[in-house]
């Protein structure tokens, strides 16, 4: 009998039969094979925007223990890490300490970002067409030049095998979605785009069957190239957008660490219950609503409230899920998880913002409106009153074609992603990239400007406002205190003493949520907050720490945070342009108000919640205003969502990005007052263009009704009305005015 050998690192039960032991053992087997597969975490790196990034993020995660591979891909700001074993909670503190900030995202919700199959299908169809148009117009100037008979029925045969097929293939989107218009007794623009397409085609064979002079293949290619170009270009300005609300749901925290029995396990949040018990630790985002029950530490609240400081965490608060513990290990009650957390009621408000706002209609869509039907009745009483006065079923459908080509909607098509496309890359040089189909009619309509505070005025980086204020003699001390916290405030001390060589201390420990001690020369030394050291703290407009040393007073360290570059220069010309100005901040009122009176805002609110602040959006909607949302955070991403339009920079969170129309490439906010003067350009450029096809048709038309233009003209004449349009789109590419 063959003897069982039992896998590496398995023990029998004593006295156990091996035999019996064969499920177990298969089990453990099964185990150690799942172990070995790949276990990918995705951490979104909201800072990464270069090659060094990618360095340095993916270096630091390779030195961990554990973690076989990291590749970050810094399009989506995203790192995908295969560690077998270890969570997000770990990985988290490696990359903070590298000085790139990390947030776990759940890969499961960002399925719906997956690549772009329609725009690479479109793609393909209009290569597919271009190739074609180009083949059969070879051909065709060999008719032009005077082919007869068998000569050139042939050429008509051979572009007609080169045509039909490609029509039928690169026309495929409009044929669909003709018959979905039709299904539902509609006439979109697609039902005339499609019937001129097969009446073209149709009229060809017919004439190349009964040997006739003229065969429009060429009119068909033409004429589905073009509208293809006009479809791929709308689809690119609308295809970058993606919905906040699954950005968001990405954010939640996928796992939580349920303790039960004095017991520690992982378990998915949807199975978290309220009275459970969770572990959170260092470094890891809070997965559920609860209340501290045990452990003190520092709270990040920036990215659901706009605060600028963290919060000191000890029993008995309430904590938010999608908030950061910084500093200690804490243990919570829970009291809201899942969709009752207050993160999933933000995600829910988004949702309903975004629909709201996705029911804008822009000006294409109501020109279409009224075109489509306008088309199909004049085509229609071609027909018949050719049909009528002639009595040549021939004549009167070749005239109906003509008419229905020359009238195509192809320039309308391109009337407004022509324009977008150009202020796009104009935007874009400046600093600001588009990622919304109508988001530039719907800026040229704004007339109020609402901003957030931390990280979209300012950037969230605090600074020591007057280094020399420090005793010469205490440099040294501030500065090794300050290098052994994580706190900003203490990372912004370090900086602004970055030439001073730090002192040599002896015990030094960080207090979470209250600050650092240690012993210099005998003395104790501290480093934190005002009523930890017991001094009186006040409502002074500057952010602040304090600087203790054993038998003298304290020294109050004043830091200010950033303002971001541009800011006043935006705001001025905003306000120069006759623009209402809001600020709104969850920070304290002290430093709102400060910032307001530096830029000359005269209407600010401070400690704003997340809903307070879409509220206050709505509201200022429903008064008639059209709002333009500047914000960075998760507190201000349904206020993005909410408003006529948004902009974010590119160093705000995933959600708040993805939400917006906009979003500022660089560090600079002037751009966002060019974008209203741009926009309200782009707007009448869209406009002209409406003209132009309107001028075209109103020309066109009557040449068409008359029996004077064959389908092939009718294309050239299409062609023309199309180039003409795009080239008035180019002249976007002026400097602002």
């Amino acid at each position: 009998m063959a003897e069982l050998t039992a896998a590496p690192g398995f023990q029998p039960r004593l006295g156990a039969c091996p035999a019996c032991d064969a499920a177990p053992l298969a089990q453990r087997l099964a185990e150690r094979a799942e172990a070995a597969l790949p276990q990918n975490l995705i951490l979104s790196l909201p800072d990464a925007h270069c090659a060094l990034c990618i360095s340095q993020v993916e270096t630091a995660l390779l030195a961990h223990p554990g973690v076989r591979s990291a590749r970050v891909n810094l399009t989506l700001r995203r790192v995908t890490v295969d560690a077998p074993g270890l969570q997000a909670s770990d990985l988290i503190p490696l990359l903070a300490r590298a000085g790139h900030v990390a947030h776990e995202l759940d890969p499961d919700a960002l399925s719906s970002t997956a690549a772009d199959r329609a725009g690479r299908d479109l793609l393909m169809r209009i290569g597919v067409a271009g190739f074609a148009m180009m083949n059969v117009m070879i051909l065709s100037v060999a008719v032009w030049s005077g082919a007869e008979a068998a000569t050139r029925d042939l050429f008509h045969w051979i572009s007609g095998a080169i045509a039909l097929p490609t029509v039928a293939f690169a026309g495929r989107p409009f044929f669909a979605s003709a018959w979905t218009s039709l299904k539902a007794r509609q006439l979109g623009m697609d039902v005339p785009i499609s019937l001129a397409l097969i009446l073209a085609s149709a009229i060809s064979v017919s004439e190349t069957a009964q040997s006739g002079h003229h065969a429009y293949f060429d009119a068909a290619v033409m004429l589905c190239f073009f509208l293809l170009v006009g479809r791929y270009l709308d689809h690119r300005t609308r295809a970058i957008a993606k919905s906040a609300a699954a950005e968001l749901t990405a954010l939640e925290v996928p796992r939580a660490t349920l303790i039960s029995d004095v017991v520690e396990r992982t378990v998915p949040v949807a199975d978290l219950r309220p009275g459970d018990v969770i572990r959170v630790r260092p470094g890891g985002r809070v997965p559920a609503d609860g209340i501290i029950v045990d452990g003190t530490s520092e709270i990040d609240r920036a990215l659901l409230t706009g605060e600028t400081l963290p919060v000191a965490a000890a029993p008995g608060l309430a904590l938010s899920a999608g908030e950061v513990n910084l500093t200690g290990p804490l243990v919570l009650r829970v009291t809201a998880a899942g969709r009752d957390s207050s993160l999933s009621r933000l995600t829910a408000l988004v949702e309903a913002a975004e629909n709201a706002r996705g029911r804008y209609t822009s000006l294409a869509d109501r020109a279409a409106r009224a075109y489509s039907p306008a088309v199909h009745l004049l085509a229609l009483s071609s027909f018949a009153g050719w049909l009528w006065a002639s009595g040549d079923l021939r004549l009167a459908l070749n005239i109906a074609a003509a008419v229905l080509i020359i009238t195509c909607p192809c320039a309308l098509g391109l009337a407004v992603p022509a324009v977008a496309t150009s202020a796009s890359g104009r935007l874009f040089r400046r600093g600001l990239l588009i990622k919304d189909g109508t988001a530039l009619e719907r800026l040229a309509e704004v007339d109020t400007v609402v901003f957030d505070k931390t990280g979209t005025l300012t950037l969230g980086q605090p600074r020591l406002l007057d280094p020399a204020a420090i005793p010469a003699e205490l440099r040294g001390v501030a500065r090794a205190l300050a290098d052994g916290s994580s706190h900003p405030l203490s990372r912004a001390l370090a900086e602004g003493l970055a030439d001073t060589a730090p002192a040599t201390l002896q015990d030094l420990r960080e207090q979470p949520g209250r600050g650092v001690t240690a012993r210099w020369l005998g003395l104790r030394v501290s480093l934190g907050r005002a009523d930890w050291l017991d001094v009186p703290r006040d409502d002074a407009p500057t952010l602040s720490s304090w600087l203790a040393v054993e038998g003298r007073p304290a020294l109050r360290l004043d830091f200010a945070d950033r303002l971001r570059p541009g800011a006043e220069d935006c705001v001025a010309r905003l306000l120069a342009d006759d623009r209402r100005v809001i600020l709104l901040s969850g920070d304290r009122a002290a430093p709102v108000a400060a910032l307001a009176r530096q830029l000359g805002v005269q209407e600010w609110r401070a400690g704003v919640s997340p809903v307070e602040k879409a509220d206050a959006v709505a509201a200022l909607s429903d008064a008639g205003h059209k709002v333009l949302m500047v914000g960075d955070g998760l507190n201000d991403t349904a206020a993005l969502a909410r408003a006529h339009a948004s902009i974010s920079p590119a160093s705000a969170l995933d959600a708040a990005r993805v939400a917006s129309d906009m979003v500022l490439t660089g560090q600079d906010l002037t751009p966002v007052a060019e974008a209203l003067v741009i926009a309200r350009q782009a707007t009448r450029r869209i406009r002209q263009n409406f003209a132009i096809s309107i001028g075209y048709n109103v020309v066109a038309v009557p040449i068409a009704l008359l029996g004077l233009a064959t389908p092939l003209i009718a294309a050239l004449a299409m062609s023309i009305s199309s180039i003409t349009v795009t080239l008035n789109a180019l002249r976007l590419g002026g400097r602002a005015r």
